[in-house]
């Protein structure tokens, strides 16, 4: 399948990215409503869930929504448009609704994009109907959804992300390719050609099932942040996330400005504006260093390492080795001016050029020279004990 990836910009981007139920909501969105609409009590309906997963040696996931489809029958029309009202009315925990364009805006004035993403187990549908999905403030979203017959209802699961699952998105996310059925995010991509290189992600999640996600950014270099219940204040799952190494910082989902989250992660937008200057430095001279060697045969490489090894030379000992090694060389005018200047400059080499092999070897390269340049003079006066 032919690559789709979305085009690098030339501005620095970061990726938030982001769980749902109990990361940007206080409970399960199923619980919020539709599970009380099919007469269920919320414990209940889990339970039965979970067992039915159990006894069928099934995904748990798959398992909720094939119950969800089942409770539905007599009870309401399980269709996109019922799962998007549910959705708008999900509670959001404080401060969500404004937090995307803020931290939009904040790092806007540092000359950074930030896009927002949703990774999460629960229902997409459901997702798109919130307040803030409904606002468009996120460049994708990545959760379990049904497929639809010609009439509309819910008849099988089209996508099921469960919490290993979920990793996919974020290779998907810094390659840019975005299309869940884009085969081409297997491809191998050089570190230079990722979007959004993992020391640019960053992953809000609660609990063990985004651990897998957090691995995988936190192990490349980004950033995994843990977020609890601002009413319940357990940091208890937080906390084991942080000692497991899972996680780099913890605080209470409260997204409103100037709460601890705020700044932690205006702190890592901070960092990363600074971090990005020598990333591009390195990069640069990796560019450089490879075009510098593009076109040069394995000899030609040799050669150049030889004269980089005598110029770095700090022992009396080391620049007698590596004459050895370049009496053995077949050496071209530019390469032989080169070397000519290395004596001259390395105040080690000068000091011991009187020395039989650092003679005999300069002596043999002045001697397929037709016109002295004048560094060559000068080492063909030291080495003639001139003054």
């Amino acid at each position: 399948m032919k690559r789709m990836t979305i085009d690098k910009m030339d501005k620095l981007i970061i990726a938030i990215c982001y769980d749902f139920d109990k990361t940007l909501s206080p409970n399960d969105m199923q619980a919020q409503g539709y599970i009380q609409s099919v007469n269920y009590d919320v414990q209940t309906f889990w339970k039965e869930s979970n067992e039915l997963a159990k006894q069928n040696d099934m995904d748990q996931n798959l398992a909720y929504m094939f119950k969800m489809r089942e409770e539905a029958k007599g009870n309401l029309v399980l269709n996109r448009k019922a799962l998007e009202k549910y959705g708008s009315e999900v509670e959001l925990f404080p401060g969500v609704e404004s937090w995307f364009n803020r931290i939009n805006t904040y790092a806007q004035e540092r000359g950074i994009i930030v896009e927002h993403y949703i990774i999460s187990s629960g229902l997409k549908e459901m997702i798109e109907g919130t307040s803030v999905a409904q606002s468009g403030v996120f460049k994708k979203i990545y959760a379990s959804s049904y497929f639809y017959n010609d009439r509309g209802l819910a008849q099988w699961p089209a996508q099921v992300v469960n919490y290993t699952g979920k990793t996919q998105y974020l290779f998907r996310i810094s390659k840019g390719i975005l299309d869940v059925n884009d085969t081409g995010v297997n491809e191998y991509f050089e570190p230079e050609e990722l979007r959004i290189p993992f020391r640019n992600i960053i992953y809000i999640g609660d609990s063990d099932t985004d651990i897998p996600c957090m691995k995988v950014v936190t192990s490349k270099g980004g950033h995994a942040i843990g977020v609890y219940d601002c009413n319940s204040k357990d940091k208890s799952k937080v906390q084991k996330m942080i000692h497991d190494k899972r996680i780099s910082y913890y605080a209470v989902a409260d997204y409103s400005e100037g709460e601890e989250l705020d700044e932690i992660v205006k702190a890592i937008i901070d960092r990363t504006a600074q971090n990005e200057k020598l990333e591009q430095m390195r990069a640069k001279y990796k560019r450089e260093t490879t075009e510098a060697y593009d076109g040069k045969t394995i000899e030609e490489q040799r050669k150049h390492n030889l004269i980089l090894e005598l110029e770095a030379s700090g022992s009396f000992t080391s620049t007698h080795a590596i004459v050895r090694k370049l009496c053995s060389v077949d050496w071209k005018t530019d390469e032989r001016e080169q070397l000519y200047k290395i004596a001259r400059n390395n105040t080690q080499i000068w000091w011991i050029i009187t020395d039989n092999d650092i003679t005999a070897f300069y002596k043999k390269l002045l001697t397929k020279e037709k016109k002295l340049s004048k560094a060559a003079e000068e080492v063909k006066k030291a080495i003639e004990g001139q003054d």
